[in-house]
C-alpha cells in the first residue's frame, strides 16, 4: 500500500470569513495556511484564490502570487482549481493554467452544486485536459457523480488524458453523490486498475470517509473548503488542526504519510 498523500482544501469558492473567521483569503494568509499544513503532513494545497474583497477570482496574477509565495516556503504540490466557482466563465477558469503547475483539477461533468449548477460541457473538459497535456500539468479527476468516471475514460480514448488516472471524488455535495461508504466503494470499483485515488468528503462525510480512505489505500483530503467544523458545533482552529488529525489516524491504522516529493513520485509526477 502507497503511503498516505494529504491534501489540503484551504479555502474554496463558497466559505467566507463569517462562517469561519480562520479561513485564510489574502495571498500571505493562503501561503503561510499552506505551510502550517505542509509542517503538519500535507502534501498537496490545493487552492481557490480570491480578490481584494474576499469574492473568488480565477485571476492570474493573484494565483501566480500565492504560487511564488507557497513556493518560497516549502515544497508542497500546488494544484490550483480550474473549478472556481460556479459562475465563471471557460477563459476565466483556465487562467491557473498558465503558470504551468505540476497539477491542477480537471472536473469531469457537469453537476447540481447546491441550488447552482457547475457546468462542464464536453467541450470545456476536452479543452481542459488538452490544456493540461500540452502544458504538462498532472490533471486530478474531480469526481462528483459516477458518471465523471465515464467521462474521464473516454478522454482517454481521445488522447486527451494519459494513464494511470487520479481521482478525486468529492461526496456529500447537495445535490451530488452523497457520502456514504457504499458510494465511496462504488466508485473505487469501477476506476481503471493502477489508477491512484482521493476522496474528499464535505461536511459531516469528512471524517467518516476519510478513515475508509486510509484503510482502503486511497488517498484524502481535508480543509475549510470541504468541512469548517473540527467536531459536530465546534469550528476548526485552522486547516493544519484538519490535517493533524488525518496524521494521528493514518499512525494509528499503520499507515505512513508521504512526503511532497513522496506523492509525486506515488502521481507520477516529475518535478518542474
Amino acid at each position: 500500500m502507497d503511503k498516505l498523500i494529504i491534501t489540503v482544501a484551504l479555502t474554496g469558492a463558497e466559505v467566507t470569513k463569517e462562517q469561519q473567521p480562520n479561513l485564510p483569503v489574502t495571498p500571505n494568509e493562503i501561503a503561510e495556511a499552506a505551510y502550517e499544513c505542509y509542517l503538519a503532513g500535507a502534501s498537496i494545497a490545493h487552492v481557490h484564490a480570491r480578490d481584494e474583497d474576499g469574492k473568488p477570482t480565477q485571476s492570474y496574477e493573484v494565483y501566480k502570487e500565492i504560487k511564488e509565495k507557497i513556493e518560497a516556503k516549502c515544497n508542497m504540490i500546488f494544484q490550483p482549481s480550474t473549478g472556481g466557482a460556479v459562475y465563471h466563465t471557460f477563459e476565466q477558469r483556465k487562467q491557473p493554467l498558465e503558470l504551468n503547475p505540476e497539477m491542477a483539477t480537471l472536473s469531469a461533468g457537469t453537476t447540481n452544486f447546491g441550488e447552482d449548477v457547475f457546468m462542464n460541457t464536453q467541450e470545456y473538459m476536452e479543452k481542459f485536459a488538452a490544456e493540461m497535456k500540452e502544458r504538462g500539468i498532472k490533471p486530478e479527476i474531480e469526481v462528483f457523480e459516477r458518471g465523471h468516471i465515464a467521462n474521464a475514460l473516454r478522454l482517454v480514448k481521445k488522447g486527451l488524458l494519459d494513464m494511470p488516472i487520479h481521482f478525486d471524488f468529492v461526496m456529500g455535495v447537495p445535490g451530488a453523490i452523497p457520502g456514504d461508504i457504499e458510494d465511496l466503494v462504488y466508485l473505487v470499483s469501477r476506476i481503471p486498475q493502477g489508477s491512484t485515488w482521493t476522496v474528499a468528503g464535505i461536511g459531516r462525510y469528512e471524517l467518516p470517509l476519510a478513515v475508509h480512505a486510509i484503510l482502503m489505500g486511497g488517498h484524502v483530503r481535508v480543509g475549510f473548503e470541504d468541512n469548517i467544523y473540527y467536531k459536530k458545533g465546534e469550528l476548526a482552529k485552522s486547516n493544519a488542526q484538519l490535517v493533524e488529525r488525518i496524521v494521528r489516524l493514518a499512525k494509528e491504522l499503520g499507515r505512513e504519510v508521504a512526503t511532497p516529493d513522496e506523492a509525486r513520485e506515488i502521481l507520477n509526477i516529475k518535478r518542474k
